[in-house]
C-alpha cells in the first residue's frame, strides 16, 4: 500500500500578515505589481492569485488604503451577483507599483521565506518515507528483476540517501530509476516561490510538479478549503527530476533573468521532497568527477549553497534522492574519496538466459506476437553465441518491434520465423568493417 498524503503535515495558512513571515513593504509591493499587471479589483481574486486567505488580503488592502495607493470603487453590480467590494490603484499606487516593477517584475502569489520553507522541508523529508518490498515491487511490476536486485533497491530508496546504479546499456537502469520514483506515492508541498534577503526565488514548475489538486481554480471550492493549509504552496506527488547528457553545472545553480530581475529555483532545489536522476553519467561535457565534487556538501550535510547576482551565498534545504545511472564502472569514472560518498552502489546487469525468455515472452504477449519455439531455439542456439551469450533487456522489444514493422511491411500476420529473426538481429549490432572515405 501507497503511504497516504496526510502523512505530510500541511504548512498552516495565515492568519495575518505577520503570520507569512514577509515584510509589510514586500507584500504591499507584490498587490500593488498585481492588481497593476493582472487588473485585478476584488478581493475574491487577489485571494486566488496572491494565494493568501481573504482576511490576510483585506488587512493587506486596508494598510494601502491608508496610504493612498488603493480606492474603493464602491460595490460591484453590473456583471456579479455578489455585492463585493471593488479596488483600484490610486495615481500614487501605479507610480509604487511602476517602481516596484523596475526592482522586479516578480507579481502574483506571495512568497515563502527560506527559512519557513526550511522546515516544512522537514516535515515532508524524503528520508522520512518507510519503504516497504511491497510498495517497489508495485512500481516495478513491469519490470522483471532479480530478488536480490530489489533486496539492494529497497534499503537505498528509504534511507532517502544516494545512489549510484552502473552496468552495461539497454538493461533498465532508467527503468528503475523511474519505478523508484512511482513506489514513492505520497504527496507533498512545493512552494510557489521562496524569499530570500528581499530576492524571489521562483520554484513551482509545471514541468516538475504534477499539482494533486486542480480545484484551486474553483472560487467556491478555493473558500471551503483555503483554512486547510497554506495556498503559497501546491499540494504535489513528490517530484522528479530527470537530466541525462545535457547536465552542465551552471544547471545547478539559480538562474537569473536579468530582463525582468527574478531567481528561478535551479534543478536540485526544484526536486526537493522528490528524486533527481542524473542519467547516462559520463555522457556529459564536464567529467564525472566535477559533477560529483558540486554534489558533495549537499550530500553530507543536507544543505547546498546557492548564490545571488550580488555574489551573496546562501543555504538551501538539500532533501532530495539522487540517483546517478552509468554505463562506465565506477572506478574509472570516480575516485576512492567521491565513491564513499555515493551511499550504495548497485550493479544492474543483463538478465539471465531464463529471465531474458520471460521478458521475451512477456513482451511477445503485450504486443500480440505468437511466440514460436523453432525461432526461439534458432535465437538461444544460433545467434546468441556469436554474441558470448551476453543478454540485455531492451533486446527482446527491440527484436519483436523489429519482427512487427517486417511483417506490416510484407502484409503478412504477425509472426515469427527464423528468418524473420535473422533479419531483426541484423538491425541490432553494426557490422564491424572499415568505411573508405
Amino acid at each position: 500500500m501507497n503511504m497516504q498524503p496526510t502523512q505530510v503535515m500541511a504548512p498552516p495558512p495565515a492568519r495575518n500578515m505577520s503570520d507569512t513571515g514577509l515584510s509589510v513593504v514586500m507584500m504591499r509591493d507584490i498587490l500593488l505589481k498585481t492588481m497593476f499587471r493582472m487588473n485585478v479589483e476584488m478581493v475574491s481574486d487577489l485571494e486566488r492569485v496572491l494565494a493568501l486567505p481573504s482576511r490576510v488580503v483585506q488587512e493587506l488592502i486596508d494598510m494601502c488604503r491608508s496610504q493612498s495607493l488603493i480606492e474603493a470603487m464602491g460595490t460591484m453590480h453590473a456583471n456579479t451577483t455578489s455585492n463585493e467590494m471593488g479596488y483600484r490603484l490610486s495615481d500614487g499606487g501605479k507610480a509604487r507599483a511602476l517602481d516596484a516593477l523596475a526592482q522586479s517584475e516578480y507579481y502574483g502569489a506571495m512568497p515563502v521565506p527560506m527559512e519557513v520553507y526550511a522546515e516544512q522541508v522537514k516535515r515532508q523529508s524524503i528520508r522520512n518515507i518507510q519503504m516497504t518490498r511491497g510498495q517497489l515491487t508495485g512500481a516495478m511490476g513491469h519490470l522483471i528483476l532479480p530478488d536480490e536486485l530489489l533486496d539492494h533497491l529497497g534499503p537505498a530508496v528509504g534511507s532517502g540517501r544516494s545512489i549510484l546504479m552502473y552496468g552495461p546499456p539497454g538493461n533498465g537502469k532508467s527503468s528503475i530509476s523511474n519505478g523508484i520514483r512511482d513506489a514513492l506515492g505520497d504527496k507533498i508541498y512545493v512552494p510557489r516561490a521562496i524569499e530570500y534577503s528581499g530576492q524571489v526565488i521562483t520554484v513551482f514548475d509545471p514541468i516538475v510538479h504534477s499539482s494533486a489538486e486542480e480545484q484551486v481554480d474553483d472560487p467556491n471550492t478555493l473558500r471551503r478549503t483555503s483554512n486547510k493549509y497554506d495556498r503559497r504552496y501546491v499540494l504535489c506527488e513528490r517530484p522528479t527530476v530527470i537530466t541525462g547528457g545535457e547536465l552542465s553545472l551552471d544547471m545547478l545553480d539559480l538562474v537569473y533573468n536579468a530582463t525582468s530581475r527574478t531567481y528561478q529555483a535551479p534543478l536540485q532545489l526544484k526536486s526537493t521532497g522528490g528524486v533527481f536522476i542524473v542519467d547516462d553519467l559520463g555522457r556529459q561535457a564536464e567529467p564525472p568527477q566535477a559533477l560529483i565534487n558540486r554534489w558533495i556538501v549537499p550530500l553530507e550535510e543536507n544543505k547546498d549553497i546557492l548564490a545571488l547576482q550580488s555574489g551573496e551565498k546562501f543555504e538551501v534545504p538539500f532533501d532530495t534522492l539522487v540517483i546517478f545511472s552509468t554505463n562506465f564502472h565506477p572506478n574509472e569514472i570516480f575516485d576512492k574519496a567521491a565513491l564513499r560518498r555515493i551511499f550504495y552502489k548497485i550493479k544492474i546487469d543483463g538478465p539471465t538466459q531464463e529471465d531474458f525468455l520471460k521478458i521475451f515472452a512477456m513482451v511477445a504477449r503485450k504486443k500480440k506476437m505468437p511466440l514460436d519455439e523453432a525461432t526461439l531455439v534458432h535465437l538461444l542456439k544460433k545467434k546468441y553465441p556469436t554474441i558470448d551469450n551476453i543478454y540485455a533487456n531492451y533486446q527482446p522489444v527491440f527484436l519483436i518491434d523489429q519482427m512487427i514493422s517486417i511483417c506490416e511491411f510484407e502484409g503478412i500476420p504477425y509472426q515469427m520465423t527464423p528468418a524473420l529473426l535473422d533479419r531483426a538481429w541484423a538491425n541490432m549490432f553494426v557490422r564491424e568493417e572499415e568505411i573508405v572515405h
